[in-house]
């Protein structure tokens, strides 16, 4: 079985914004990249599944953290099956292959891959068991390192992994919040439908810009201060896309169209070259 190539097909068809940029790193690293990409996506889609209720989701996160913190060189075939099984009907192929994309990475850096995940996975489903409550901008805060400002760390792990490179862990930090705080603003009446607000209480539409774009300046000066290589590469197509989706709900839109996309990361690959 072929399963990077398996795995380029999932990453393909659960993100248009990373797809683009993973499959333009150099080998070794874009493994990399992608196991982490996934395996934080497989918990993700349980997060959002509208279908589980939020102690089974509570559940599920935690015992898939649990064997990710048992990981030694691998995991057995049937080593996510107890928490998963139950629910192959509602997940999606994401979620269900975590063991996959857990051991897609090269083996010197998957224990950091795996120790991140299991971290997220952890906080998700203590914001899972508040129902995502958002008292004011501290909880804001911690929200949005638990699921984005951690993976800026872990990023800035992989490339120091890769090629030495060193980065701002702060601005990491910010570079991961910035680019939430834009999910959040760009997905807010379907979570609100949904029966969740990531808003704190009081806020308006206009306060999440302004600490999106705040969390964003902290992007910009992680990304400036990147040498010319794949870490930067990697970094510049997704913040590009948070600020045209910025732009974007700004004139009304809900989000950026497909078009809209391949515009902005042509524009930009043409500024690079």
């Amino acid at each position: 079985m072929d399963l990077y190539g398996d795995a380029l097909n999932i990453l393909r068809e659960t993100s248009r914004t990373f797809y683009i940029p993973i499959v333009r790193l150099p080998l070794g690293l874009q493994e990399a990249v992608a196991s982490a990409y996934l395996c934080l996506r497989a918990i993700d889609e349980i997060e959002d599944n509208a279908e589980l209720d939020n102690p089974t989701k509570a559940k599920l996160l935690r015992a898939i953290s649990l064997t990710l913190q048992a990981g030694v060189d691998g995991f057995p075939v049937d080593a996510f099956h107890n928490g998963l099984s139950t629910h192959e009907d509602i997940l999606p192929e994401v979620s269900l292959r975590i063991r996959e994309w857990a051991i897609l990475a090269p083996a010197t850096i998957a224990p950091r891959i795996w120790d991140a995940t299991a971290a997220m996975a952890d906080r998700m489903a203590y914001w899972a068991e508040r129902n995502w409550k958002i008292d004011n901008e501290l909880d804001l805060d911690r929200y949005t390192f638990g699921v984005a400002g951690a993976v800026g760390l872990m990023l800035s792990d992989l490339w120091a992994w890769y090629d030495g490179t060193q980065t701002n862990r702060t601005h990491a930090i910010g570079f991961g919040r910035g680019l939430q705080a834009v999910n959040i603003l760009r997905n807010h009446r379907e979570d609100l439908s949904r029966g969740v607000d990531f808003y704190p209480v009081g806020w308006s539409e206009e306060r999440m810009h302004q600490y999106a774009r705040r969390n964003l300046a902290m992007a910009d000066a992680y990304i400036n201060s990147l040498p010319v290589g794949p870490a930067l590469d990697f970094c510049q197509i997704p913040l590009t896309l948070a600020y045209g989706t910025l732009e974007a709900l700004v004139n009304g839109k809900q989000k950026l169209s497909r078009s809209d996309v391949i515009a902005l990361i042509d524009r930009l690959t043409k500024m690079s070259t």
